[in-house]
């Protein structure tokens, strides 16, 4: 049986390119050179391609690979990817939503916290040693509110 050939059209993480190339017979895109004879060369095994946020499949890549069934964006957006066009060709189109979610909302809210209470700030402050004047104006939560402009409803 063939190996089922899968486009990789932009560098990611080496474990990700390790796992497809133990699977499939991975093609690196950005290792040839001359793109429309490399797809002209494979594009009856190519059946996969595999993006991400920076490169998808766009409608000239779609149309160039006759074998295509699948588009993978090993990212939340789709913005690389001719929606469209795959939809017009029956491609299937799958991506990675909510993998971030909680962790992106976590950073925020610690950032915002960071900020509110200007940790740092306060850290370049001990870490030079002038903590020992003891003159560090303290901050409190309404103090910081206002500092920055935000009022809260009421």
């Amino acid at each position: 049986m063939e190996s089922i050939g899968v486009l990789m059209v932009c560098s990611m993480n080496t474990y990700l390119e390790q796992e497809l190339e133990k699977r499939f017979n991975l093609f690196k895109f950005w290792n040839f050179p001359d793109k429309t004879q490399f797809l002209n060369t494979h594009k009856n095994s190519i059946r996969a391609v595999v993006g991400n946020a920076t490169a998808g499949a766009d409608a000239e890549l779609i149309e160039a690979l006759p074998k295509l069934e699948i588009v993978a964006s090993f990212s939340v957006g789709l913005d690389k990817v001719d929606l469209g066009k795959c939809k017009e060709n029956g491609i299937r189109v799958t991506n990675t939503p909510d993998v971030l979610t909680e962790d992106v909302a976590d950073l925020a809210i610690g950032l915002s916290l960071a900020v509110l209470r200007r940790l740092c700030e306060s850290d370049r402050y001990v870490r030079s040693g002038k903590w020992k004047k003891g003159d560090y104006k303290l901050t409190t939560k309404r103090a910081e509110i206002h500092r920055i402009g935000y009022a809260p409803r009421r």
